[in-house]
């Protein structure tokens, strides 16, 4: 029996609340962010006093470290802004905390993301006796964990992994962004990048791209770009000769963001406007609408799953394990659309991994270094049933 911290309560922390506290492996729960009255919402849906809720600043590793002794939890489940990831993993080891994350750090004046700076948190985890969890939400997350699925039970050896996510939803909005609007422009217009015969390739932002089909979806045009769980699959499964991420973007959506990108609203370095100092993305931030607030009108599906060649027994095969979410189901649920709910389920389940003693060490770890099987058996069970289908044309 655990006491879980959740540090978050946008759109991914409401769902992770919710699932962790019907959770009974956790006997106390508390939800902290910046603004507490987002988290006593969160908590007064859910009712019955199950979940406390605490204001915390996760930049600050004192106000975590105050926090913490005061909850003394046993987890810390992270679903705060991967800039805060570094600050949140040092009051964990400053105060003798378990940590899960859904997403790796990157700094705020840079939009550059790796797994570099936590895994340099490995000797000081593994030296406390700690477990520290990354990368625990879909993708990455699940998308690692159908990997390890996949290299246990179907492949002797793992060659070619392209991870496909497609959202073919529609909330109405001329333009929004299905989270946090500043980390998801950060992402979607860097350059692109992909693994092949050991080394990473770069591209052009959305340069290599081409139309797949999606089960119960049909064609959409998929984009490569750059995602983590790239870098901790091929340095887990080192058979792989290529890995590449594919994201679908609608073209009315990619126009918005070559005129955000052209007008300078992308920028992530501060300039003086009235003389006062602002970050152009953060203001755009401020008047693009909460991701949050976009469920009550989003209808249709996500599909986000593996598509993998390689060799079993001397042969080779293809494989596809995937997942479909409805965005309506997830909302009716949780009052979440589908990307909060696919992000902040996996979460709460590797949380409760964590908790039943499945997935622990002393050390930093990547989901794919556990055993998948506890996990995708209680998956579908949580809402996000998976699908696996053989020996089919890719398409990749």
């Amino acid at each position: 029996m655990s006491k879980v911290l959740i540090i978050g309560a946008g759109g991914v922390g409401t769902v992770v609340a919710q699932k962790i506290a019907a959770d009974p492996v956790f006997t106390e729960v508390m939800l902290a962010s910046r603004t507490k009255s987002k988290c006593d919402a969160v908590a007064a849906a859910i009712g019955g006093d199950r979940v406390q809720t605490a204001q915390v600043d996760a930049d600050s590793v004192p106000q975590l470290c105050e926090l913490m002794r005061s909850f003394r939890p046993d987890l810390v489940v992270n679903v705060a802004l991967p800039y805060q990831d570094l600050t949140i993993m040092d009051a964990c080891l400053e105060c003798g905390a378990n940590y899960l994350d859904t997403a790796n750090y990157e700094p705020r004046d840079e939009a550059h993301f790796e797994y570099s700076w936590q895994w340099a948190y490995q000797d000081r985890f593994r030296e406390k006796g700690l477990t520290a969890i990354l990368g625990c939400g879909f993708d990455p997350g699940v998308t690692a964990i159908f990997t390890a699925y996949a290299a246990k039970h179907h492949f002797d050896e793992i060659h070619y992994l392209d991870i496909v996510d497609c959202n073919a939803g529609n909330h109405g909005m001329a333009f929004a962004t299905n989270f946090n609007p500043e980390i998801n422009i950060r992402e979607v217009t860097q350059k692109g990048r992909y693994y092949e015969d050991g080394r990473w390739v770069v591209t052009e932002p959305h340069e290599i791209h081409r139309s797949l089909n999606y089960p119960g979806i049909g064609e959409r045009e998929s984009y490569v770009i750059y995602h983590e769980e790239l870098e901790s699959l091929v340095k887990n499964y080192p058979t792989i000769r290529r890995a590449r991420f594919w994201m679908t973007f609608g073209e009315e959506y990619l126009t918005h963001l070559r005129v955000i990108q052209n007008i300078g609203m992308a920028r992530i370095d501060p300039i003086m406007y009235n003389g006062v100092e602002i970050v152009p993305i953060q203001f755009l931030k401020a008047v693009l609408p909460d991701p949050k607030s976009l469920g009550a009108n989003y209808h249709g599906q996500t599909s986000i799953g593996c598509r993998i060649r390689g060799v079993k027994d001397g042969r080779e095969r293809t494989y596809y394990i995937y997942n479909n979410c409805d965005h309506e189901k997830a909302y009716a649920e949780t009052g979440t659309q589908a990307v909060s709910f696919t992000t902040g389920v996996p979460a709460a389940l590797g949380a409760s991994m964590w908790a039943k003693g499945l997935w622990r060490g002393a050390g930093v770890f990547n989901v794919e270094e556990f055993d998948p099987d506890p996990f995708l058996a209680e998956l579908g069970r949580q809402g996000l049933p998976w699908v696996e289908r053989f020996d089919i044309d890719l398409e990749v």
